[in-house]
């Protein structure tokens, strides 16, 4: 099975030494790297859940400090994906197509 990757592109690049990171790819989560976290506070947005996870899915891998000192909208766009991967596909799917160009310009 291949893992789901999103690309969530970073509006304030993290520093890792001499390298700057300006997007990170996230994966969607097995049931294991969710343990010991609530789906419902996963689905809210929870900061402190998703700085739990972030490191457990992303690539590169961040570490707690680089999710700790995250501008608070990247954090936000990377909450926005967690809750998005632990929706059926059915839902999202009918998500996307209520968000997609070709359903407003039918409206």
């Amino acid at each position: 099975m291949l893992a789901t990757m999103t690309p969530i592109p970073l509006e304030t690049p993290l520093k890792r030494g001499e390298t700057e990171i300006t997007e990170i790819l996230l994966r969607k989560p097995t049931a294991g790297e969710l343990r010991g976290l609530s789906l419902v506070q996963l689905m809210n947005g929870d900061a402190g859940s998703v700085m739990v996870v972030l490191p457990r899915i992303s690539t590169p891998t961040l570490t707690d400090a680089e999710v700790r000192g995250m501008d608070v909208s990247d954090l936000s766009a990377c909450a926005l994906e967690i809750a998005a991967f632990l929706l059926p596909k059915s839902t999202r799917q009918a998500m996307d197509s209520l968000t997609s160009p070709a359903a407003s310009q039918t409206e």
